[in-house]
């Protein structure tokens, strides 16, 4: 009897510390209210499921508890019971499936007139690169990463040359504008994650990763490092601000541009050779 109580107690503790926790997700800031709904029933899914068997094994605990003179019975099959639990077991998986692929194709699938953002991370800093008036990220390599070429753009593309470089800073974005994130790693994994963005995905040296998102309400927001990358990962911070259009295009022009950074350094090392 206090097995089972002690079950129920349990069962009923974490419903209770679920409805009245004040530790939930934080107010979304982006389109991805689908990945709210995708973990809300998940939750409820496996919720129910949680509760009802342990509801069952609190119930057997005290049916079928050891009374003298009683003897179990011996019943190694029961193809009746187990077709039962092979459809409810799969239609319980279909249901936490089905939502998340749904959700995921429209991840995957980023609109026509969204606008790419590079991000780079190295261990510790996030930096990010804007395309220019020509609208088109020029090409770049992790072999041309150098002390005045923190990005490894590829100085002979011309595509790159207007790129706006944010090297270390805070990033903007476009109240409603949907945006394109590309996401690349200089050394070793990271994630970029923004919990109000509901979009994260890992960084991995070698290749381009990517989700979008579209901003639906203005705000500064942090962005974290979700996988850990070494003895300063938990430094790797940074700030993204979503903003009006007019406070966004204002902020953008004060940017500089990848071919602004190449001259600036040409006239610091001129300055330094002169006599």
């Amino acid at each position: 009897m206090g097995v089972a109580i002690a079950i129920v107690v349990v069962v009923v503790g974490s419903v209770l510390f679920h409805l009245f926790s004040p530790w939930w997700w934080t107010p979304i800031a982006t389109n991805w209210v689908f990945m709210d709904d995708m973990i809300s029933l998940t939750f409820w899914i496996t919720g129910v499921v949680y509760v009802a068997v342990l509801l069952f094994v609190a119930y057997c605990v005290f049916k079928f508890q050891y009374r003298e003179g009683r003897i179990a019975a011996y019943e190694p099959e029961n193809n009746k019971l187990e077709g039962w639990l092979t459809v409810l077991t799969s239609l319980g998986v279909a249901a936490l499936l089905a939502p998340g692929l749904v959700v995921w194709f429209q991840f995957v699938n980023v609109p026509e007139e969204a606008t790419e953002i590079e991000v780079v991370g190295q261990q510790w800093s996030w930096s990010y690169r804007l395309p220019g008036l020509d609208g088109k990220l020029g090409t770049a390599d992790n072999r041309l990463i150098s002390v005045d070429n923190t990005l490894g753009i590829n100085p002979d593309d011309p595509n790159g040359q207007d790129d706006i470089i944010i090297d270390g800073d805070d990033l903007h974005f476009a109240l409603g504008k949907p945006v394109k994130m590309l996401l690349r790693s200089v050394d070793v994994l990271h994630d970029y994650y923004v919990p109000e963005f509901r979009a994260k995905m890992d960084m991995v040296p070698g290749m381009i990763t990517y989700f979008w998102i579209e901003p639906t309400r203005v705000g500064t927001f942090d962005v974290l490092c979700a996988e850990l990358c070494g003895v300063g990962h938990g430094f790797m911070r940074g700030t993204v601000l979503i903003d009006s259009e007019e406070d966004y295009a204002l902020w953008l022009s004060e940017q500089i541009t990848f071919a602004q950074m190449l001259e600036q350094r040409d006239v610091k090392v001129a300055s330094a050779v002169k006599p």
